[in-house]
C-alpha cells in the first residue's frame, strides 16, 4: 500500500558549498532536462546551470547571486521530485519555502515545467538585478525547539517600531527580517545575541516586503496568465491558502504569485502546518538540494503538537524509530524516497 507524502519544495540559501554538483552526482540520467534549462539560460545570455553545478569550486558570489542561485536550485528540486518512487508514495500535496513556492507550482501542475523554470529564472534576474534591502535571521526557540516566552511578540514590535523593517518570513522556531540598510543596522543593536544569531542571509534581498513592490508590478507586467492552469496537486501557498484542483481560479492565483507573495510576509510554518492538517500525510518529503529546511519543518510540527511532537528531543526519538521526514539532500533518507 502507498504511503501518503506531502512534498515540500527549497528555498533561496539552500546550494551552499556541500552541495556543489548536486545535479550531476544524483541526476547523470537527466541530462535531457538540464539541456534545456542551459539552452534557455544560454538564450538570455546568462551562464549555464551545468557549469554552475559542475564549478571546481563554490564561489559565494557567484553561486549565491540570484540570477544563478533560482535556477540551479530549480534544477535540482524539480529532479529531485521526478525521482520520488510513486509505487511506494502518493504524492498528496506539495507546498514551498519563499523561493519553493515558484518550484510548488510547477511541482503540482499548475504551471508547466518551462512555466515554472521561466518564472523562476526571471525572478531572480529581477531580484537580483535590484536586490532592494537585506535579510536578517533570528532564533525563536530554545535548545528543545520550544518557543523562547515573549520572543515572537519581541521580534513583531521591532518591526513596528524600526522605520523600513518588516517581518518577511515565519520560519519555524525562527523569523526572518526584511528591511532597508538603515533598519537591519539598527536592528542588529537592539537584537540579543543568541549563538550565531541574529544572521545577514547573504545575497538576499528584502523578500516579501512592501520594498519589493516595484519588483511586483514588473513581474504582474511581465508575465503571462496562460502560464496558469488549475493544478493537478494540491499546493499550499505562504498564507496557509489551499489550491485544490477543484476549485482553483488561475487568475487568482497569478494574481498571489506576483502580488501578496512578493510584497507581503511568507508564512512557511502556516504553509507546512496547513498542509499537513489537509493533506495528513504519512511522510513529508523535503526536496533537495541542501538540509537546512528540515528543522523549520520539524519546529513547524512541534508547534502543533504533531503525533505527539513536543520537543527536538521527541523528533529525533521519532526520526530513528520510524521517520516522519524524508529529507532528499541527506543520502540515507534519500534511499528512503528513489
Amino acid at each position: 500500500m502507498k504511503e501518503r507524502a506531502l512534498v515540500i519544495a527549497p528555498g533561496r540559501g539552500t546550494y551552499n558549498k556541500e552541495e556543489l554538483g548536486y545535479f550531476a552526482r544524483h541526476h547523470a540520467n537527466k541530462g535531457p532536462m538540464l539541456r534545456k534549462i542551459d539552452a534557455y539560460r544560454e538564450a538570455q545570455g546568462q551562464m549555464l546551470t551545468s557549469e554552475l553545478d559542475a564549478m571546481e569550486r563554490y564561489d559565494v558570489s557567484i553561486h549565491t547571486s540570484g540570477d544563478n542561485a533560482s535556477p540551479l536550485i530549480y534544477a535540482c528540486a524539480y529532479a529531485d521530485f521526478i525521482s520520488i518512487n510513486r509505487e511506494k508514495y502518493d504524492i498528496c500535496a506539495v507546498t514551498g519555502n519563499s523561493m519553493g513556492w515558484y518550484i510548488a507550482l510547477a511541482l503540482s501542475g499548475a504551471v508547466s515545467p518551462e512555466g515554472g523554470l521561466e518564472i523562476i529564472n526571471t525572478m531572480g534576474r529581477f531580484m537580483h538585478e535590484s536586490l532592494i534591502g537585506g535579510q536578517v535571521i533570528y532564533t525563536l526557540v530554545d535548545a528543545q525547539w520550544q518557543e523562547i516566552k515573549g520572543t515572537h511578540d519581541e521580534v513583531t514590535k521591532l518591526c513596528k517600531e524600526i522605520d523600513g523593517l518588516y517581518p518577511s518570513i515565519e520560519l519555524g522556531g525562527m523569523f526572518v527580517f526584511g528591511g532597508t540598510e538603515d533598519a537591519l543596522a539598527g536592528l542588529n543593536d537592539r537584537l540579543e545575541k543568541r549563538e550565531i544569531f541574529p544572521f545577514r542571509l547573504h545575497n538576499h534581498a528584502a523578500f516579501h516586503t512592501p520594498l519589493q513592490s516595484p519588483i511586483s508590478q514588473k513581474a504582474l507586467q511581465h508575465f503571462s496568465k496562460d502560464l496558469f492552469k488549475s493544478p493537478s496537486i494540491d499546493a499550499i501557498d505562504g498564507r496557509g491558502h489551499i489550491w485544490d484542483k477543484a476549485s482553483t481560479q488561475p487568475d487568482a492565483m497569478f494574481d498571489y504569485t506576483f502580488g501578496h507573495q512578493i510584497t507581503e510576509v511568507y508564512d512557511f510554518t502556516a504553509a507546512v502546518q496547513q498542509s499537513i492538517r489537509h493533506s495528513n500525510p504519512d511522510k513529508i518529503i523535503i526536496l533537495g538540494p541542501g538540509t537546512t529546511l528540515g528543522g523549520a519543518v520539524a519546529q513547524s510540527l512541534i508547534k502543533m503538537n504533531w503525533q505527539g511532537l513536543s520537543s527536538k528531543d521527541d523528533f529525533i526519538t521519532r526520526q530513528k524509530e520510524d521517520p516522519l521526514i524524508l529529507s532528499m539532500g541527506m543520502e540515507d533518507q534519500r534511499a528512503l524516497v528513489i
